[in-house]
């Protein structure tokens, strides 16, 4: 069994949950580990001057320094915690949650999970799912969503009013009611919507981060930005159509 040598914040007010990381990804690997912890300020100091370090916790395998967690992380063939870059992790989990709701309120409203509602449930989750992404920072939000959508180009305000928008109409999609409301919000937000991405990404070949997830998406304006907005305008005019017919 490889030994490894770890050194990390162990102190009253703070346990550096990296240090525990490390340990914790280490003891999955198969390393017996000798843990040094650096149980005050003056202790993590002095071994960060002594090795040339800036951080802590430090792994030594082998005799050699492998670093931080992030570093551990790469030595044991693992992908990067926090990979940069473009990424689809957050859309895909979003709406596999959402699936997974509309799934669940299938099952208690109807016994079933093949019920007709079951695609309404989703995407009605989904809107409320995305617009608590938008207002967790509207302000970050409104700035990224300035890059592309036309209508906010030329009323900022609607920056603003989008996410909760969204937000109230999925409620009300999700609940069957209002729906004389929450129907034409939805088609014109998504309609809005998708021009906007088709403009910016198929049209002028922009390549910019959609504003869907938040204020600090990775999430490339695409595809999937389109589709999003498409299934809310297409959702928005069939309880529009069946509300009027």
């Amino acid at each position: 069994m490889q030994t490894a040598k770890l050194y990390r914040m162990v102190m009253p007010d703070h346990l550096c949950p990296f240090g525990l990381k490390s340990k914790a990804l280490l003891e999955r690997h198969g390393y017996e580990i000798e843990d040094h912890p650096l149980r005050t300020r003056a202790e993590t100091d002095a071994f960060m001057e002594d090795e040339g370090v800036e951080t802590t916790p430090q792994t030594y395998i082998g005799g050699e320094r492998v670093g931080g967690y992030e570093e551990l992380r790469l030595f044991l063939g693992l992908s990067p915690a926090k990979p940069e870059g473009t990424t689809y992790w957050p859309v895909i989990s979003l709406f596999g949650m959402a699936a997974a709701i509309a799934c669940a309120i299938a099952w208690v409203a109807a016994g079933t999970l093949l019920d007709a509602r079951w695609i309404r449930w989703f995407i009605a989750t989904a809107m409320c799912l995305l617009a608590l992404q938008k207002i967790r920072d509207v302000e970050s939000f409104s700035t990224m969503f300035l890059n592309y959508d036309l209508l906010a180009r030329r009323v900022v305000r609607y920056g603003y009013v989008y996410p909760w928008a969204e937000g109230v109409a999925g409620v009300l999609m999700l609940a069957g009611v209002l729906t004389w409301f929450a129907a034409p919000v939805a088609l014109f937000i998504g309609t809005v919507g998708a021009v906007s991405v088709i403009k910016a990404v198929y049209v002028d070949k922009r390549e910019l981060k959609c504003a869907c997830m938040g204020g600090d998406s990775n999430v490339p304006l695409g595809f999937v930005s389109l589709t999003e907005n498409l299934m809310m305008a297409g959702m928005g005019a069939w309880m529009l159509v069946r509300t009027l017919v």
